[in-house]
This record gives C-alpha cells, sequence and structure tokens, in this order.
C-alpha cells in the first residue's frame, strides 16, 4: 500500500505544540528529525553506550506523518497550514513549509532476514563439533552436516548468534559448558544461549527476561531446534530487584550463568550472580562495550566472584568470572 509522507520544516522549540495540533487534527504517529542531544536520563533509561554522532543542534527540526496515497487530503493539509500559521503568534514554528514525498508499505519484520544468514561459530577445542547458526527459512548445506545445528527465528527478539557480543558468549560455552550443567541466562532475548547450551550438554536451562515476548520467542525456537519445554525454565521479570523471581531462579545453584546485554545493565547484576552459583561455577557477560571494561571487570570483582578471562571482538568485551 502506498503513503504519502508529508515533512514539515519547523523548530525544536515548536514540536510540542505541533505535535498537539496535529493530533487535534486528526493526524496520529508523528516522526520528529532533530539533532536534539540525549540527556543522561535518557541515555540510562535506553541504556545506550554509544551515543550517536549527530551535527550540532541548529534548532531545525523535520516532522513527518502519513496519509493515505489515494486519498484527497488537500482540505486536511489546509487546515494544518492554517493550524501552523496560528501557532506562530506565540511559538517560532520556522518556515512552516510541508515537503511532499511517497512512500510504500515495507515489513520491517521481514525486510531485516535478508541480512541473516547462515554462518558457523568453530569450536575452540578438539572434543566440540563447530555450530551451524542458521535461520530457519534457509536449507543447511550437505558439508555442514556434521556441525551441532542451531535453528533461529529471532522474530521479534534479540538474538541471532550474529553479533560479536553473542558469539563471545557462544564461544566460552563452547569452552568451559560440561555434560549435565545447570546453566541460567540472564536476558535470554530469542533463547539463543540457552538452545546452544543445551545442545552443548546441558541438563537443563532457566532464562529471565523483562520483555514478555521474549519468552514466546525462546519456546518457538527450542520447537525449531526439537528441544522440550521441560528443558528449560523461563520467566519474565527483572532478576536485578525482583526478589520472587530470585528466589524461584534460585531455588538450585547454577554451574554457569550468562548474560548477554550491556555494561550499564551487568553492574547491578553482578552483585546478585554468586547466590545462584555453586562453588566453582562461572560466570560468563557480554554486550560490554570496550572502554567499560575496567568499570564491569571492578564490579563484577566486587561482588565476589575472580575474573579468569577476558576476551575481544571487534569493540565488544566478554569477561568470564569464577565463584570460587
Amino acid at each position: 500500500m502506498k503513503w504519502t509522507r508529508y515533512t514539515i520544516e519547523t523548530t525544536t522549540a515548536a514540536e510540542d505544540l505541533v505535535s498537539s495540533m496535529l493530533a487535534d487534527l486528526g493526524i496520529d504517529g508523528v516522526e520528529i528529525e532533530d539533532n536534539i542531544p540525549l540527556t543522561r536520563d535518557d541515555t540510562a533509561k535506553m541504556f545506550i553506550d554509544i551515543l550517536p554522532d549527530l551535527p550540532p543542534d541548529d534548532g531545525t527540526s523535520h516532522m513527518s506523518f502519513y496519509l493515505d496515497y489515494d486519498s484527497d487530503n488537500e482540505a486536511l493539509l489546509n487546515d494544518v497550514r492554517t493550524a501552523l500559521e496560528e501557532l506562530r503568534s506565540y511559538v517560532d514554528v520556522g518556515s512552516g513549509a510541508i515537503a511532499e514525498s511517497v512512500t510504500e508499505d515495507v515489513d520491517w519484520r521481514d525486510k531485516w532476514k535478508e541480512f541473516f544468514h547462515s554462518f558457523t561459530i568453530e569450536n575452540g577445542t578438539d572434543d566440540r563439533q563447530d555450530l551451524l547458526i542458521k535461520p530457519t527459512w534457509e536449507e543447511a548445506d550437505a558439508a555442514d552436516r556434521e556441525k551441532i545445528l542451531i535453528e533461529i527465528d529471532p522474530g521479534i527478539s534479540f538474538g541471532t548468534g550474529k553479533h560479536e557480543t553473542t558469539q563471545l558468549c557462544i564461544r566460552q560455552l563452547m569452552k568451559h559448558l560440561k555434560q549435565g550443567d545447570r546453566v541460567l541466562d540472564v536476558g535470554c532475548g530469542s533463547g539463543i544461549l540457552s538452545i546452544i547450551s543445551l545442545k552443548l550438554g546441558a541438563a537443563h536451562v532457566t532464562g529471565t527476561d523483562i520483555d514478555e515476548d521474549c519468552l514466546t520467542s525462546t519456546y518457538e525456537n527450542f520447537a525449531v531446534n526439537h528441544l522440550s519445554r521441560e528443558q528449560g525454565d523461563f520467566y519474565e521479570g527483572n532478576l536485578i530487584d525482583d526478589v520472587k523471581l530470585q528466589e524461584t531462579v534460585g531455588a538450585k545453584p547454577y554451574d554457569i550463568a550468562v548474560a548477554n546485554i550491556l555494561a550499564d545493565v551487568i553492574i547491578p547484576l553482578a552483585p546478585v550472580i554468586p547466590r545462584f552459583l555453586k562453588p566453582g561455577g562461572l560466570f560468563i557477560a557480554s554486550g560490554i562495550i570496550d572502554f567499560k571494561e575496567n568499570e564491569v571487570a571492578a564490579a563484577i570483582e566486587a561482588a565476589g566472584l575472580t575474573v579468569t578471562e577476558i576476551a575481544h571482538q571487534g569493540e565488544w568485551v566478554g569477561i568470564t568470572a569464577i565463584r570460587e
């Protein structure tokens, strides 16, 4: 379906008023483009480690909305122009010019699949098979039959295994996980690390995520990989401060806890991890941007764990620690 995109050239000072005006006219879903830098609170809430490299904020803003391509929108546009001029009497709305362009629907839930293809993670030891991670919509080659097959359809959850942070975790699991281990997957996303753990010989996995949709994606990927629901228990919630979840998850100790999240989540998570680990149990953490390596390592050590290995891939860091 085609849509007509209308973009108002205005100012950052007028954004709220213009948004309200458009809503009053029945126009919802406004898209705003400006160069206002994120605040410290914004970055904390969004767990952003790397800020976007924006040009200086010059006070300009472009606000876009979409209308049906096949409809006569001229009367509504005239109402928008009139309302903009009324706003001009008490706020700088800039030029108020409205540009027009045509766009088509794209199913972004599927569009990204063009960039996710099968890939192999080689074993780091002599007694492990290589892993083949492939999307559900691709066929495996005959040459890959000797590899451990992991099929993933992330759906609306994070986790294809392609990202450096996930691969850092996977390599540590391949290196350390033993037959019969119990694994805790904090921030399970699509379930990829839980599935890999089971394929490598874990007896059982337990996972948590703050997004309920991730639990759905995880169980769907379990089915794709011929794993039963009984092999994993998954819960919605924040393990950092949810006491009831901590009690549920911590009923039995784990051989490995793995968290592929972000530095600013791992730091407050670190103090609660030791209570879930057996003596000798490992904490595998990734999602750590390189300039926060020391801060995260210090938090893990302060929690009573001993850092045994730090690995790098690109600008990302993986830290492995042991509960003595």
